[in-house]
């Protein structure tokens, strides 16, 4: 498919079509490759959304560096297991300052390091705010709390925030983690990981329990959620924008999650 060129002039537009207003607070999901050529790149999408919202907004993105896992979890699997003692011994610890994102596309990325910008403490998980509530959102983010109430995307909640989806599916889109939090469904259970970070001064490989999840129903509930909600769709250059209200989507999952959701057959 041929790069169309895009102008900030028009990822503002798009914005402003998909219902992005001055006073949101809106979590971002973005392929910056999906869009086509974007004239000043992520700089140019960052730029925008923060004037979009203007400074009584708030905008959130994903910054997660999964790759400080442990290895049993498959998140190094280019290397032997005979490698993976000496990853949890020489893995670097989390520092929010330069840590870099695993994945997260370069919107993200550039965006963790972004003037103004404030990047929560988990050493796996983390997220980055910048605007009106960057500071609430970001604060607190603990170890075994990644996506639930008192996290960054349960603050978004209280808040009646936004999900803005740029290029990606619902299988990039963090909130749906809430709902598996919020929902009783068989089979849910807690998981032990463990990541490297700095405590009391010293580097530690620190093991911590949170809820498993790996969310490979998401775009089945973003299907459902879609027929039964309006979310704003405005296309930008090769890609669509996907605009809607974080509390929808999360009542929603919810209860498709306890409906849908089954012991799988032994």
């Amino acid at each position: 498919m041929e790069k169309q060129l895009i102008l900030k002039s028009d990822v503002l537009n798009a914005l402003q079509k998909a219902g992005v207003k001055p006073g949101q607070t809106v979590m971002v999901h973005t392929s910056l490759g999906s869009i086509g050529y974007v004239c000043g790149g992520a700089q140019t999408i960052i730029e925008a959304l923060i004037e979009s919202v203007t400074d009584s907004g708030t905008i959130m993105m994903p910054t997660q560096s999964w790759k400080n896992l442990d290895p049993e979890t498959g998140v190094h699997w280019e290397v032997p297991r005979e490698c993976w003692q000496a990853i949890r011994d020489n893995w670097p610890p989390y520092d929010k300052d330069i840590t870099p994102t695993n994945t997260m596309g370069g919107v993200a990325e550039m965006f963790r390091s972004w003037r103004g910008t404030i990047r929560s403490d988990h050493p796996a998980r983390s997220v980055a705010a910048f605007g009106r509530y960057a500071g609430y959102l970001t604060e607190g983010h603990d170890l075994s709390n990644i996506f639930g109430d008192g996290s960054p995307i349960g603050k978004l909640y209280e808040l009646d925030g936004y999900v803005l989806l740029i290029g990606v599916g619902y299988d990039k889109n963090t909130s749906l983690h809430l709902a598996d939090e919020r929902a009783d469904y068989p089979g849910k259970h807690l998981c032990t990981e463990h990541s490297a970070l700095i405590e009391n001064g010293q580097r530690v490989w620190k093991a911590y329990d949170t809820l498993y999840v790996d969310g490979e129903d998401f775009e089945q509930i973003g299907d459902a959620f879609e027929k039964a909600y309006e979310v704003k769709k405005v296309s930008l250059g090769n890609a669509v924008l996907r605009f809607m209200k974080q509390r929808e989507l999360v009542d929603f999952a919810v209860k498709w999650i306890e409906k849908n959701r089954t012991l799988p057959e032994q």
